[in-house]
């Protein structure tokens, strides 16, 4: 038969439970995990027989080794009740649950009161942590009680982890447990959180909600409140009409904005026109949402196992080492979840609205994939000659001139593809040429005191090549 080890919180003298002061009367053989807090009080009082891991905790080499030999102390073939400080939840549980059942005893652990509720009777809901356990993000909009911030460096990090969140001046309640229990409450700015000294095992730091036009940082469920309320029935009268249609085009133009802002290499650049794309993602989440047809958790759950999916040499058992079969799987997976069978089916879901040139490029590599392409540069430059003339042709007899003028195009980005470059970059750079030569050949003619609408043709293009001399060091590009 295996034998029973009851955990009883010991939470404080004030709150400690009746059920857990019963187990604790009636043990056969009752252990504390110490008997230097203020929750032992109780029991040194009442008289009753006890061990402590007090020894343990001065002599183990590292937590491991502590926990391996609590457990032991704990299994010695009998039913025995584990006294605790606090509500019987603390870091160690799990490494001496699994250490006890490892040694065949059977663990369990009655409710208890936690530090924040000893220390603040009258909160009524609050997010409660410890130190060592902290939450990725607080929400701002509720009370966190953060508990166990047993030395000034732990109240350290703390304070650290909460200046990314909230001001320095945030005004926080810190409980400090005293001799018999009980709780003395400091309050203070969140700033001067470390450079207390009384800080115990028990000390609470309770930090109440912020008014959400008073925080100092926001976060994206504050995005999505944002969006609610500018949609609400006496919100924005421009947000309240638009549509996913009305709006699919901003989408487009802040992606272009977010484009320019990765060129510039500025960061607060790059998180303004990052923070644009992500309000348009929302943006169309809460319109769904108020059709009741899907949220922003929903395109969220949809991302996470898409990414799950498409990465099995990360979260599953498939192996790639190099970029070029993560990408061959990732093609692989993605024509199978939507059921592409057949290569003009991979080229039909290139969505139309990209910008021609990167269209076209992405179709041509889907071509070839099937072996459908040239093997260099140069063979497919050979075909530019061909749709110029076809091109020419059309010119002269007025008939499929756009047709003809596409496949030109379609020809020269054949090329540029195959030289590893990108031809929707190398036109954006021709064009920024374009502007900078512009500039220049405007500034030399207004120099001269002439008027650039003035002149001819002619003119115009002897300045141009100027500027294209001096720009290229004598060479004529």
């Amino acid at each position: 038969m295996p034998f029973h080890v009851t955990v009883a919180p010991l939470s404080t003298p004030q709150t400690l439970t009746q059920a857990a002061w019963e187990t604790i009367q009636n043990a056969k053989c009752l252990f504390l995990q110490t008997d230097r807090h203020p929750s032992a009080n109780p029991v040194k009082e009442a008289g009753l027989s006890y061990r402590t891991m007090d020894d343990l905790y001065e002599t183990a080499e590292d937590f491991d080794a502590l926990n391996k030999a609590i457990a032991q102390r704990l299994n010695e073939g009998t039913d025995c009740v584990y006294a605790v400080p606090g509500d019987g939840c603390f870091a160690q549980l799990d490494a001496i649950r699994s250490a006890c059942e490892a040694q065949g005893a059977e663990l369990s652990v009655l409710p208890g009161v936690p530090y924040a509720k000893a220390a603040f009777p009258m909160l009524q809901s609050a997010r409660i942590c410890t130190a060592n356990g902290l939450p990725d993000k607080p929400n701002l909009g509720e009370n966190l009680c953060i508990q166990e911030i047993d030395t000034p460096l732990a109240a350290g990090e703390v304070k650290l982890f909460l200046q990314r969140f909230y001001s320095d001046e945030q005004p926080v309640s810190l409980a400090a447990m005293q001799p018999d229990g009980s709780y003395r409450i400091h309050r203070i700015p969140l700033f001067e959180l470390d450079r207390r000294s009384d800080f115990f095992a028990g000390t609470v730091l309770l930090v109440p909600p912020v008014p959400f036009f008073e925080r100092s940082r926001y976060q994206y469920n504050d995005l999505c409140a944002i969006l609610d309320r500018l949609r609400a029935p006496d919100g924005c009268p421009w947000d309240r009409e638009q549509t996913h249609e009305s709006i699919k085009g901003d989408l487009i133009e802040e992606c272009y904005e977010l484009c320019d802002a990765i060129d510039e290499g500025d960061d607060d650049h790059l998180i303004e026109e990052l923070g644009d794309v992500l309000m348009q993602v929302v943006f169309h989440a809460t319109i769904a949402k108020e059709q009741g047809r899907f949220d922003e958790d929903d395109v969220s759950d949809m991302l996470v196992k898409k990414l799950i999916y498409r990465h099995p040499h990360v979260f599953g058992n498939v192996t790639a080492k190099t970029s070029g079969e993560v990408l061959k799987n990732w093609d692989a997976l993605k024509a199978a979840q939507r059921r592409q069978t057949t290569q003009a089916e991979a080229m039909c879901s290139v969505p139309k609205r990209f910008p021609a040139l990167m269209r076209s490029e992405k179709i041509q590599k889907k071509a070839r994939k099937v072996g459908f392409d040239w093997q260099t540069a140069e063979e497919a430059f050979s075909k530019i000659p061909e749709e110029t003339e076809e091109l020419a042709r059309a010119m002269r007899t007025g008939r499929n001139i756009s047709e003809e003028a596409g496949d030109l195009l379609f020809a020269v980005v054949n090329v540029i593809r195959l030289l590893g470059l990108d031809a929707e970059q190398a036109l954006h750079d021709a064009s920024d040429k374009f502007i900078r030569r512009f500039a220049e050949m405007e500034r030399l003619v207004s120099e001269d005191g002439l008027n650039l609408s003035e002149m001819t043709l002619e003119e115009q293009d002897r300045y141009w090549s100027k500027v294209k001399y001096s720009e290229t060091g004598g060479t004529i590009l």
